[in-house]
């Protein structure tokens, strides 16, 4: 590592930190969709429910809106929410697959 990237050491190991707590939070996560999964093969629940995709985008963006409230006065935060609302499309998208998944691969 050069010595123009040392600045960078303490901010990638508390980066690292914080990915290790958020891919443990996923694997719980997974785990859960796939409890979720299983119940609605049972249920013969469509693995898509838009509301309920609606539901947990909304509540992560409003979360991060009110968390992120005492900030706003920081350049581009204002738009920290919409980012995560953009992540959390993509969590549900990725999950609601692996739940069409396991319930196509029972009905075979």
């Amino acid at each position: 590592m050069t010595k123009s990237y040392e600045v960078l050491k303490d901010f990638r190991a508390r980066i690292d930190a914080l990915d290790d707590k958020i891919v443990d939070l996923l694997i719980e996560r997974i785990g859960i969709i796939r409890e979720v999964a299983k119940i609605k093969h049972q249920h013969q629940i469509p693995a898509v429910l838009e509301d309920r995709i609606a539901e947990v985008i909304d509540r992560a963006g409003d979360r991060a809106e009110a968390k992120l409230q005492n900030q706003a006065t920081q350049d581009g935060i204002e738009d920290d929410a919409d980012r995560i609302r953009e992540v959390y499309a993509l969590l549900v998208v990725i999950c609601c697959d692996l739940e069409e998944e396991y319930i196509a691969s029972q009905a075979a």
